[in-house]
């Protein structure tokens, strides 16, 4: 059984319609990439989900039960992250997280292994003193995520977590979030318009765009909607109008690209044969420099599947 069940849930600000009959299912354990540009609903839906927000129409069940008939005890299992950071800057990274470990409902010995442990994973040990002003954005992120899993929540929440974080910190932040599924079986839903970390960082992947589903599956599921044909890059010393005549009407070349002045990419089905292309070069005299296959990103399937380039 699936442990978050979402059903054709609606949503409009006044004439405006932010969600679209979205569905979807989450298994237990699962890191469920939920994509989009910004403006595609996903804040939204996540509120919905949290029960921050009513939906207009629609349901969600975690673990089979109603989010509105058992509130309290689906908000217990769940940690969230919003995008922007809940810390108190006042106080230093423990002291936050043993305040929020109170709100929790947890104290003594067992607030203090929590405590321990949360800074363990999101590797704040050593800056657990330190005043919240003293500490990078990454940092500030990772005591955020810290806080969330306090309660071991079996469901995470990620809302755009690495917005304004360094490299090493969005690192560290995969790292953490790995380690939380795979060691305590955390069921986790990442939301961002960055395509390159979702694909880097999950398994399942809903993509949304104006409130309506555009694809969703495997990553390998996603590429073979709209990538059964191949992308081939070759680099050449010279190219000339008459190569690029001759590549194009290559059997089996479905478009052909010029980047720069020295290298060409094709797309090509099964008809394609990699050595007439080779020869129409030799033919121009042309000296190729590298020839290699592109596999095609997310960002390549959402830019097919919608027309447009995820930030825009």
């Amino acid at each position: 059984m699936s442990i978050i069940k979402v059903e054709n849930i609606t949503k409009r600000f006044k004439d405006k319609l932010v969600l679209d009959n979205i569905s979807f299912d989450i298994e237990e354990g699962e890191i469920f990439g939920l994509i989009g540009p910004n403006g595609a609903g996903k804040s939204t839906l996540i509120n919905i989900i949290t029960n921050l927000m009513m939906a207009d129409s629609g349901n969600v069940f975690v673990e089979g039960k109603n989010l509105l008939e058992d509130t309290i005890y689906i908000k217990s299992i769940i940690g969230l992250v919003p995008q922007e950071l809940a810390i108190i800057e006042q106080l230093t990274p423990y002291d936050n997280l043993e305040y929020f470990g109170y709100l929790y409902g947890l104290s003594g010995k067992l607030l203090k292994d929590r405590i321990n442990e949360a800074l363990e994973f999101a590797g704040l040990v050593d800056v657990k003193k330190k005043k919240i002003s003293k500490l990078s954005g990454g940092m500030k992120r990772r005591l955020n995520l810290a806080i969330a899993i306090l309660n071991h929540p079996k469901i995470l929440i990620l809302d755009e977590p690495t917005v304004g974080v360094d490299p090493q910190s969005r690192n560290h932040i995969f790292d953490f979030l790995r380690k939380l599924s795979n060691e305590n079986n955390t069921t986790i839903i990442y939301t961002s318009h960055y395509m390159e970390e979702v694909e880097h960082l999950c398994s399942k992947i809903f993509i949304i765009d104006e409130g309506k589903e555009i694809a969703s599956g495997t990553q390998d599921y996603l590429k073979s909607l709209v990538f059964s044909n191949k992308k081939l890059n070759i680099k050449i010393d010279k190219i000339s109008g008459d190569l690029l005549f001759n590549l194009k009407n290559l059997k089996g070349v479905v478009s052909l690209e010029e980047n720069e002045n020295t290298c060409i990419s094709l797309v090509v089905d099964e008809d394609f044969s990699l050595s007439n292309a080779i020869s129409l070069i030799e033919y121009d005299k042309g000296s190729i420099s590298e020839i290699n296959y592109e596999n095609p990103s997310l960002e390549d399937v959402f830019l097919n599947l919608t027309g447009k380039n995820l930030r825009d």
